[in-house]
């Protein structure tokens, strides 16, 4: 499987009122610091077609449908479904190498 989105993302812990005249510890993820796409290798480049899902996309060049954070990522979307939208059809997307290097 590949490596998740969130992997060595530091876990942090803050104390917040509990609604009963308490506290109590949340514990939660700091924020991920996005790779600069220039440092990514690419795999190949996909020319997105009609019907296309990023899950799929990711699949079919990467092996692993959960892998499509990669493809954000390497396109720089923050929406994803974007780029595999109706009004994206004919753009290419870039497919990084799985971890960013052959």
């Amino acid at each position: 499987m590949a490596a998740g989105r969130y992997d060595g993302v530091e876990v942090a812990t803050t104390t917040v009122p509990d609604g009963a005249q308490g506290v109590r510890d949340v514990r939660y993820l700091r924020a991920r610091a996005l790779p600069d796409p220039r440092d990514l290798t690419t795999l190949t480049v996909h020319r997105v077609a009609s019907g296309d899902r990023l899950d799929l996309v990711a699949a079919r060049y990467l092996g692993e449908p959960t892998a499509a954070w990669q493809l954000a990522d390497a396109n720089t979307a923050l929406d994803p479904d974007e780029l595999t939208a109706a009004e994206a059809e004919g753009d290419l997307l870039i497919v990084p190498f799985p971890g960013g290097v052959p």
